[in-house]
């Protein structure tokens, strides 16, 4: 048995959960909606306050899809019920962040200003406090899609080893190489 796939999944009293007959699963909760398509092989099942998730057979593609999908619902009632937030710290002298609407612009040392448009289910905050980093923070109700835009936003300019400058997660610690003075 999946040690992922097998635990229920507690819903909180404040979310609601339907599943109709094309396996769709729609999670409803304070923050908002969320949907997703389970594959037409694994049962969805509602007892009492808590979600079941079953697969028909032991094959390896039942069992990789049973856990797969356990942990995607949970992320779903999770997020419309507490949400997700992701802090992105850009270290390094004149890195800015700003935002205005749906739009972040970020100056990393380039010539130029980078423009990042976020999703309209991303809500985004700069904070620059004086003597510290700028530190971007993102929130939303969807685990994957605000991964995906904090990973691309931190491809934008990577830690390097040396100095340490770079956009990197709150609380990432950094591997710092020696210089070639070290060597001596």
């Amino acid at each position: 048995m999946s040690r992922i796939g097998k635990l229920p999944i507690n819903l909180p009293g404040n979310t609601q959960v339907s599943v109709d007959e094309k396996n769709v699963v729609t999670v409803k909760g304070p923050k908002g909606t969320l949907t997703t398509t389970v594959d037409a092989d694994i049962i969805v099942k509602q007892e009492d306050n808590q979600i079941i998730v079953e697969r028909p057979t032991e094959q390896k593609r039942h069992k990789a899809l049973h856990g797969l999908y356990r942990s995607l619902i949970n992320n779903m009632v999770v997020g419309v019920s507490e949400g997700y937030k992701e802090q992105l710290e850009l270290v390094g002298v004149g890195y800015k962040a700003s935002v205005q609407g749906q739009v972040l612009e970020l100056a990393l040392g380039y010539s130029h200003n980078i423009f990042v448009a976020l999703p309209a289910e991303i809500t985004a905050n700069a904070v620059t406090e004086k003597g510290k980093s700028p530190v971007v923070t993102l929130e939303s109700i969807d685990k994957q899609l605000i991964g995906q835009v904090a990973a691309k936003i931190r491809s934008l300019r990577k830690v390097e080893p040396y100095k340490g400058k770079g956009i990197r997660f709150v609380g990432e610690v950094v591997r710092r190489k020696a210089g070639k003075t070290a060597s001596k």
